[in-house]
């Protein structure tokens, strides 16, 4: 078996380093050190790591300049990336040089040093809005009607013709993490121009500047636009359609969308509309028209919203008082002992899958979406993807434990064990699950939904040369759990494992009789957790969350986990295999509801801020 289909197994777009081999793991740990050792010799300081992605990473440093210090963002293209993809920092930075707007952080340099590309620019204070999200949770109606209108002004500037061909510029890739926002001057800047093209078409789809030669060409037979993030951009960029304004305003939507809403895509607008936000009526219906499977509707929106965005931004609004959401699911809370850096597993996705669904990208040959779409989203409806992000923006808080979703024809089942280890962020966490919630009642099919969420930091790593050779477990490793204080028993009858839950079509790898029948042994010991096993050619990695909620049994519980280690070297054959238990049996149901009713910011929202104080 390739080791292709096993990367569907992680949601996040970024693995962990803590899933990587220890060879993988010293190359990327040696590459960052080298990259912080060339631009000290390029004289700048302070340098640290602030991002990666699919194509490459993100520096910042400063340096002194006309006696000020001046700070910078440096961009590295992953020296493992084909040489064409090398190149595109090269075109970033002169599609960055075209466009001038006091929202966009400028060029400084495009330079290489010994080899290596780096894109030098300015860096704009802040943080990012993904960032700021998933801090805060859903931002202020009025917060989101400032960003609006921040961004509607970047769009018509892109609009205006610029550059050496004299055509708009579309952006590409707009999505909250690209939005650095400034809390102070609640102001943002648009940043990452890797997927910036110049427009083929214009806003009212008309070749741009083509004469009858160019018509004639290939170069407007074919679209010159790249990807951006599947999860942000629109129908059209996503299936090939010549890039054009339209882009961006499909970008912008699904932005705000995002942040009105709590959310980490554009794809929950069904189930959770922008007329159930809270949101200025005109403006949230402006929003939900722009998001409309009608192509039509989505450009009279996109005109409206550049057009009235100006005049909906001049509304004085306030900050309405907000209560803590009450949690749909239990979530618990504890204070960190350790440092926690969450990844999410996911099984029996299949089923989210349309049956007939046409899979009508398999032949477009990029990065982003081999990584992040076509092993993961691709032939589910979008109520299916939002359902599959909500269960994704989960696991970039702090925490562990597990969910079982089980849809059934009268309605959602949910069991779930979230152990959230940084209590300031619970807020914004609970706002995340209900989403998750709202979105599974959204969905109308039958099947089982399983994921568990794991500290990548406790992940144990096995190598071997070959796929001839056992694994073995060094004397030294031990699964790690946690020790309720007290006993933490329960009613037999209540008693809850997703072990009898029958093969996973998924998971492809099965377990020698020897884990099996300890595993069977666990199952009689209180606790909860989770243990995912993932075999490669040369690589095995056990991931593992436990709670012994029984101290009497630590010695047996210890033994068992023990013989679990003992027993890898009869580990055959390749894929993943995990269990889960979850002996709560506090199991939610819900019935099913195809969209949140509408909610709108009040008309007078001193009047209700009065109400709501003195009732």
């Amino acid at each position: 078996m390739s080791q292709a289909p096993l990367q569907q197994f992680y949601i996040p777009e970024e693995q962990s380093v803590y899933l990587l081999s220890h060879h993988d793991a010293r190359k990327l740990k040696d590459w960052v050190a080298l990259c912080q050792a060339q631009l000290s010799q390029l004289g700048y300081q302070g340098i640290e790591l602030i991002g990666k992605g699919a194509y490459g990473f993100v520096f910042a440093g400063s340096t002194v300049h006309q006696g000020a210090k001046a700070h910078y963002v440096f961009k590295f293209s992953r020296i493992t990336l084909p040489v064409h993809l090398q190149e595109r920092l090269e075109e970033e930075a002169f599609m960055l040089e075209q466009v001038s707007h006091p929202r966009i952080p400028g060029l400084i340099a495009y330079q290489r040093s010994r080899g290596q590309s780096i894109l030098v620019m300015e860096r704009a204070p802040g943080w990012n809005l993904e960032q700021v999200s998933l801090k805060q949770g859903r931002l202020s109606p009025r917060l989101i009607v400032r960003i609006a209108a921040q961004l509607a002004d970047i769009l018509l500037a892109l609009r205006r013709e610029s550059g050496p061909q004299a055509r708009p510029v579309v952006h590409g890739d707009i999505k909250p993490s690209n939005l650095v926002y400034d809390a102070e001057q609640e102001s943002i800047a648009l940043i990452d121009w890797g997927s910036s093209v110049f427009a083929q078409l214009d806003a009212q789809l008309q070749f741009v500047g083509a004469n009858v030669m160019e018509l004639m060409s290939d170069n407007l037979q074919q679209t010159n636009a790249r990807l951006g993030d599947v999860y942000f951009i629109g129908e059209e960029q996503l299936n090939g359609a010549l890039s054009s304004p339209r882009f961006d305003e499909q970008g912008a939507a699904g932005t705000l969308y995002a942040l009105a809403s709590a959310q980490s895509c554009r794809f929950g607008h069904r189930a959770i509309p922008a007329s159930s936000l809270g949101l200025p009526m005109e403006f949230a219906r402006t929003l939900d028209g722009m998001l409309d499977p009608d192509p039509q509707v989505r450009r009279k929106a996109g005109d409206y919203f550049l057009k009235n965005m100006p005049r909906m931004a001049r509304v004085v609004m306030i900050d309405l008082p907000t209560s803590l959401s009450v949690p749909l699911v239990p979530v618990w809370a504890r204070p960190a002992h350790q440092e926690i850096d969450t990844v999410v597993y996911s099984s029996r996705k299949a089923f989210l899958r349309e049956a007939n669904a046409e899979e009508t990208l398999n032949d477009v040959n990029d990065v982003q979406l081999d990584r992040y779409y076509k092993q993961f989203m691709q032939g589910m409806g979008e109520t299916e993807k939002a359902f599959l992000a909500s269960v994704s923006r989960l696991g970039k808080y702090p925490v562990v434990g597990g969910l079982a979703v089980r849809w059934e024809r009268e309605g959602v089942y949910i069991d779930s064990s979230l152990n959230l280890h940084d209590l300031t962020l619970k807020p914004a966490f609970i706002e995340a699950v209900n989403n998750m919630v709202h979105l599974a009642r959204a969905i109308h099919r039958q099947g089982v939904f399983k994921s568990c969420l794991f500290n990548a930091r406790q992940t144990l790593h096995l190598e071997r040369t070959s796929v001839d050779e056992a694994f073995v477990s060094e004397p030294s490793m031990a699964i790690g759990y946690e020790l309720s204080a007290v006993p933490e028993l329960e009613d037999r009858t209540r008693q809850h494992s997703y072990f009898e839950d029958g093969p996973d079509p998924e998971e492809l790898l099965v377990l020698p009789e020897a884990i099996m029948h300890v595993l069977q042994q666990l199952n009689d010991i209180h606790h909860t957790g989770m243990i995912i096993f993932e075999a490669l050619p040369q690589h095995l990695k056990i991931h593992s969350y436990y709670r012994l909620l029984d101290p009497a049994r630590e010695d047996e519980f210890r033994t068992l986990l023990a013989r679990i280690l003992a027993s890898v070297d009869q580990i055959e054959g390749l894929g993943v295999s995990g269990y889960m238990k979850m002996p709560y049996k506090d199991t939610r149901y819900f019935a099913h509801l195809e969209s949140q009713p509408e909610r709108y910011y009040p008309r007078d929202p001193r009047e209700y801020v009065r109400r709501a104080t003195t009732s």
